[in-house]
């Protein structure tokens, strides 16, 4: 594809797999060229897969030309931003990856201007070094994904195919402004539209720290991600000093900063975009803010909004709190299907649940909202379930037993119930996710 086919239709012929150069004279430089993945790894075709054009926008001539060579066959080298959108026509999406020059703050500020004219351009960012800084300026831009160089080719083929889907879906919907050299699309109006999906939030809430709620949280989601043919989420709304991550060995690049930070542009693709997956199991994370300082960039809206985004492509939504009452954790109540309330075994622990009960119920919060998990059930500390249930008027419908495999699988970094699934914990959380979705063996018979 030369310059001048950007903005026309796609190559229709695939692309054979590409393998990046090991010979410097690929890239007619006797000095190695920066890669965005490791030497002689073989990446699935790229233009095969998307049927958008696909533009890569680089002053550095070596390192635009190796960004070429590794997306594959049928891409557009630019060395500008500019330079680019003199060729578009605004008729066709076009995926553009933005090379390292383009990560100043100048730069950054031109691709704002392209995006808000060309709605049918998608910006990938690649970066030498990722600052949440530059993420934040990237996503305010309407830059779709912020990527590091270091951290290979895949990561990159994956944002092109996501970022591709979401302009192919933008561009199958009617605009409000028609070129006038074009007819407009009369709308479907025979045919009802879809219901929207919605999935369920489920917050996990204790009034007492230490009490175990990101324990729960976090095999709970597991859980009910093991049932659900839609991705199910854990979101960490402990903004300060939130553990999620922590519990399921991860290492995030984004978190919930990022999501706020891009409210304006805020969609399911973007959204879906910054999630962190857990691998071992396919949950989905977002990951509470690296900082506590960060925690005041996060507002009751934003939560909110991030929850209602979630739930539209989400099975289920899981949310860690902290353990206390504000405006941001009224407001997940207020948009929660069902509130688990984490209490142990001790007095203090069951006083605050009792305050926190009587608050929920002036906020006409239903009790059949509610679901009392008491953790560390069987302990021997003269205190049996029976008292704690008068105490409280509120029976507890799940009790979690004490074991050592909780703090083995916390310092882990795994979750319960994959780590000693066989555990009377395993066995009460599977037992809490079945109120919520169906069965594991009932899925599956279902399947056969």
């Amino acid at each position: 594809m030369t310059h001048d086919e950007v903005g026309q239709p796609p190559l229709e012929v695939p692309a054979p797999p590409v393998t990046l150069p090991t010979d410097p004279a690929t890239t007619q430089s006797s000095d190695p060229a920066p890669t965005a993945a490791p030497a002689d790894v073989a990446v699935p075709p790229v233009r095969s897969t998307i049927s958008a054009s696909l533009a890569v926008v680089e002053a550095d001539p070596v390192l635009r030309d190796q960004l070429c060579v590794s997306l594959g066959d049928g891409v557009s080298p630019f060395s500008t931003i500019e330079e680019m959108a003199g060729r578009l026509t605004g008729a066709v999406p076009v995926v553009t990856v933005l090379g390292p020059s383009c990560s100043e703050d100048a730069a950054v500020d031109r691709v704002a201007a392209v995006v808000e004219q060309f709605p049918m351009v998608g910006c990938i960012l690649v970066t030498e070094q990722l600052t949440t800084a530059l993420l934040q300026h990237a996503l305010r831009a309407g830059i779709r994904d912020v990527l590091a160089v270091s951290g290979g080719l895949q990561p990159l083929i994956d944002a092109i195919q996501r970022v591709s889907v979401t302009l192919e879906h933008t561009a199958a919907v009617p605009s409000a402004v028609t070129p006038t050299d074009t007819p407009p699309v009369a709308p479907v109006t025979s045919v009802p539209p879809d219901e929207p999906h919605r999935g369920q939030v489920v917050t996990v809430f204790s009034p007492k720290g230490g009490s175990g709620t990101t324990v729960v949280a976090t095999s709970l989601a597991v859980e009910l991600a093991r049932r659900s043919s839609r991705p199910v989420c854990i979101v960490d709304a402990d903004l300060q000093f939130g553990d999620v991550s922590v519990g399921l060995k991860l290492t995030p690049v984004h978190t919930i900063v990022d999501a706020v930070a891009a409210a304006e542009r805020l969609d399911a693709a973007l959204l879906e975009s910054l999630l962190v997956t857990h691998e071992p199991t396919g949950l989905r994370v977002l990951p509470a803010p690296l900082e506590p300082a960060y925690a005041d960039q996060v507002g009751a809206a934003d939560l909110t909004r991030i929850i209602e985004t979630l739930r539209s492509f989400c099975d289920f939504v899981v949310v860690d709190t902290p353990s206390y009452l504000n405006d941001v954790v009224l407001s997940v109540f207020d948009v929660s299907d069902s509130i688990a309330l984490v209490a142990g075994l001790d007095i203090p622990s069951i006083k605050n649940v009792k305050v926190t009960l009587q608050t929920l119920r002036l906020l006409d919060i239903p009790d059949e909202k509610l679901l009392m998990v008491l953790n560390r059930a069987d302990s021997k500390v003269k205190l049996d379930v029976n008292e704690v249930e008068r105490a409280l008027q509120f029976k507890a419908e799940v009790q979690v037993p004490s074991d050592v495999c909780v703090p083995q699988s916390v310092n882990r970094g795994e979750p319960v119930v994959t780590h000693s699934p066989r555990s009377g914990v395993a066995r009460a959380i599977v037992g809490m996710a079945d109120r919520y979705a169906a069965p594991v063996g009932s899925r599956h018979k279902r399947r056969r």
